[in-house]
Order: C-alpha cells, then sequence, then structure tokens
C-alpha cells in the first residue's frame, strides 16, 4: 500500500534534525524555548505541508496581516486588543512558513531571503504599533534601530564565519511579540492611558533590545576570532 503524503512527512526528530542543519548545526534542545516553539509549529505546520501549501504564501500572508497590527493599534479605543491578536497571528505565521519549508523540503537560499526580509518588515510593523499608541517616538525609533543593529550584526558574523546563530539573546522574535502584545492589551483595556503603557512597553524593548545586541556582539566575536579573513575579490 502507498503512503499517503502526510505519512511521508517528517516525525518531529527528522523536522528538528532538518532545522539544525538549516541553522548551522545549532542544537534546538540548547533552549527550551526554542525547543518548545518548534514543536509547536511542526504541528501546525504538518496540515499545511500534507496540502501542500507554498511556503512563500505562508510568509506573504503573515506580512499582510502585519500592515494590520498598526492600524489597529492607531484606532484606539479597544482595537489595540485586536493588534495584539494580529501580532500573535504573524507570530505564528513567521514559524510556519520556514517548518512548512522543511518539511516539504522545499528550504532554499531566497526563501532564506524572502523570510529575513518579511521578519524586518514585521519587526518594524510592531514596534510602529508602539508609537502610534503613544509611545515617545525617539524610544520607539531606538527599539527598530537597536532591533535592526542586532540582525545585521548576526547576518554578517554568519557571512563571516560564524557556524550557527549564535547565542539565543533576550530579544528574539517571541520577545518582541511578547513587549509588543503587552503594550497593546495593556493599552487596549485602559485606553485612558494609553500612551503610557505604549511608552513602558517601548522603553522595555530599548533595554531588552541594547542587553540582546550585546549578548550575540560579545558570542559574535568568540566564535569569529580566529577565523581566516577571506581576500576580497
Amino acid at each position: 500500500m502507498r503512503p499517503s503524503r502526510r505519512d511521508a512527512l517528517p516525525t518531529r526528530e527528522g523536522y528538528l534534525a532538518r532545522w539544525a542543519a538549516l541553522h548551522g548545526g545549532y542544537d534546538p534542545g540548547r533552549s527550551r524555548v526554542v525547543r518548545g516553539w518548534l514543536t509547536l509549529t511542526y504541528a501546525l505546520a504538518r496540515p499545511l505541508a500534507a496540502a501542500r501549501v507554498p511556503p512563500d504564501a505562508v510568509t506573504g500572508l503573515g506580512v499582510a496581516v502585519s500592515l494590520g497590527v498598526p492600524a489597529a493599534a492607531a484606532a484606539g479605543s479597544g482595537w489595540p486588543l485586536l493588534a495584539a491578536l494580529g501580532a500573535i497571528a504573524v507570530a505564528v505565521a513567521d514559524g510556519l512558513d520556514g517548518a512548512v519549508a522543511v518539511l516539504t523540503d522545499r528550504a532554499s537560499r531566497w526563501g532564506h531571503v524572502l523570510d529575513s526580509v518579511a521578519d524586518r518588515l514585521t519587526d518594524c510593523a510592531f514596534l510602529l504599533s508602539l508609537g502610534l499608541l503613544g509611545a515617545p517616538w525617539p524610544l520607539v525609533v531606538a527599539a527598530v534601530l537597536l532591533t535592526y543593529t542586532a540582525e545585521y550584526l548576526r547576518a554578517r558574523a554568519a557571512a563571516g564565519g560564524m557556524a550557527d546563530i549564535g547565542v539565543v539573546t533576550v530579544w528574539e522574535r517571541p520577545s518582541r511579540v511578547v513587549v509588543v502584545c503587552a503594550g497593546c492589551v495593556a493599552a487596549g483595556l485602559d485606553a485612558s492611558r494609553a500612551p503610557e503603557w505604549a511608552a513602558v512597553a517601548a522603553g522595555a524593548g530599548v533595554v531588552l533590545a541594547t542587553v540582546g545586541l550585546a549578548q550575540l556582539a560579545v558570542v559574535a566575536r568568540r566564535r569569529l576570532r580566529g577565523v581566516p579573513v577571506s581576500p576580497r575579490p
């Protein structure tokens, strides 16, 4: 009897092994948060993978939903609660596109680039929401710049010879989603103090982004020590 497509999909351990291979050999078991998140996305991605949904379509859907997050935040009253739900949906989609690609063996360099660009767009949309809720714009801009700097540092370190993602910092995608959701939920439940709650969330983002950047810089410097410099063409 010929196995079905669903049966042909990798097991959870097989999925984790494929994920690790695509992320420089980083062992998901090193972080309970990472392993737990990957286990969840594996379960959610299996039906999509079995239906052969294109990973890029999931990426595009996540970006489209992210555009509604700042729009809902700017609407005021109880709408920021919807913004929080939107941010959670984007976070799920962010994990699903990669999981679908791994499960269907359709991971590609272009898909990785597209996913990274989508992540930066949604990061910006999330933090923009705090500014639209009333957080001081200097705090919002600082959070965005620190976030982008950390991601650029990781990308350049990987290009320079760092074998994996380096370290799971305190300011990864889940942390950003939690901070933005907390700000939106507080603002939605207490609209009269929305600017104060947004400022607290933005300030927390700046602090966590600063610590995360420092963590990554230390690990990247250690990993790149002794790696020979490739001559420029």
